[in-house]
């Protein structure tokens, strides 16, 4: 027998890695001498970088960087084993790098995640799998793009500072001094947001307000952002706001899809895919997968446990789930493949306790449930 083991972390109390030790030491005592696979993953937002490395190899690596708020800052990224650069754009531009007292997007920048990329260029990366969640910002990706060698100006031919509240300035975008590096580069966004870029569901209604967009200056912004589309889209020839995923990152997902022609791709999968995940479902018996809770819209978007699901699902492999809570609509699972959910709560407890015992008490699932699956072989 073999089994694959491909959890989330518990955000806060147990990492993906975690869970996979816990579940190899269970199956060691009910399924002796069982093969077993490790394969943490996450679905492009924390904790995306340290599960590719513990699932690939590879070496952590940091960039100084212009935060949001163009203090420097720290960017934490990946270099794994085959040579893929993997990032999160929050490590660079992210939320919490800006106090609550001091949010508006107007004048936020994402320049830092595009020197994050263009480190990773100098030192001969050429494929980057950067997650675009946790964003900080709401300038269309203009910070990013002057990082990696584009310039912007306005009527009177004056570079445009790279924040939100200045894109509608943006009179003339030049792509010529990109880096020539990017041209060899595959890129691909790790981005569950279909949302695209401007009207009512677009970055700066949809996302904005969590990043300090008062309803007074929404309108402000969309139409910055509108001006600054209309400009891209003549200097690049196509266009760059419509497609699913523009939208995402106040607009980053517009400046990687759109301008350098980065592949756009759900977490889940592209973790996955980065990993080889189905060559290593090959001769697999059962797949163990999890998250911190699993409902509907866990089903909905194809969070990790789905994702795990999906492509086991085509290969005939029973997945178990093992959760840390189940709301409405989780059942939605078991439509996928053959499949059961467990949560790691062994009666009515509290959230402390869950969060601080998250160890022992996901070990206890684990048992019980890997118990019940030698059960079902024994009857079979």
């Amino acid at each position: 027998m073999k089994f694959i083991f491909a959890p989330d972390s518990f955000k806060g109390s147990l990492s993906a890695m975690e869970c996979c030790d816990i579940l190899e030491r269970v199956t060691a005592r009910l399924f002796p001498g069982t093969e077993t696979i490790a394969v943490p993953v996450a679905d492009g937002g924390e904790g995306t970088v340290d599960a590719l490395l513990r699932a690939m190899g590879g070496k952590r690596m940091q960039t100084e960087v212009t935060g949001p708020l163009f203090e420097r800052e720290t960017a934490r990224w990946g270099l794994l084993s085959d040579g893929t650069a993997v990032m999160e754009m929050a490590e660079a531009s992210g939320l919490p790098y800006v106090p609550a007292d001091r949010r508006d997007p107007r004048l936020a920048t994402s320049l830092g995640t595009g020197e994050m990329i263009a480190d990773a260029l100098r030192q001969g990366v050429r494929r980057i799998l950067i997650g675009i969640g946790g964003s900080a910002t709401n300038d269309g990706g203009i910070g990013m793009l002057q990082a990696l060698g584009a310039r912007f100006t306005d009527r009177e031919g004056r570079e445009v500072k790279p924040i939100g509240g200045e894109l509608k300035n943006v009179y003339r975008a030049d792509f010529t001094g990109l880096m020539p590096e990017l041209r060899d580069t595959q890129i691909t966004v790790i981005c569950d947001v279909t949302n695209p870029l401007l009207g009512e569901n677009g970055a700066t209604y949809i996302y904005g307000p969590q990043k300090g967009a008062i309803p007074e200056i929404r309108d402000e912004l969309e139409a910055g952002m509108t001006d600054y589309a209309r400009v891209l889209e003549e200097a690049v020839g196509r266009d760059i706001s419509s497609f699913p995923g523009a939208g995402a990152a106040g607009g980053l997902g517009a400046a990687l899809g759109g301008v350098l022609n980065a592949q756009m791709k759900s977490g889940i999968d592209a973790v996955l895919d980065a990993v080889d995940f189905d060559r290593k479902l090959e001769g697999v018996t059962l797949a163990v997968t999890g998250e911190g809770r699993i409902d509907g819209q866990s089903v909905r978007f194809g969070k990790v446990p789905v994702g795990v699901a999906k492509r086991c699902a085509l290969k005939g492999i029973p997945t178990l789930a093992i959760v840390g809570g189940i709301g409405d609509g989780a059942e939605g699972l078991f439509d996928l493949c053959e499949s059961t959910i467990m949560t790691i709560a062994d009666g009515p407890t509290t959230l402390d306790r869950a969060m601080n015992e998250a160890a022992e008490l996901y070990e206890s699932a684990g048992e019980r449930l890997l118990r019940a699956v030698r059960i079902g072989m024994n009857l079979k």
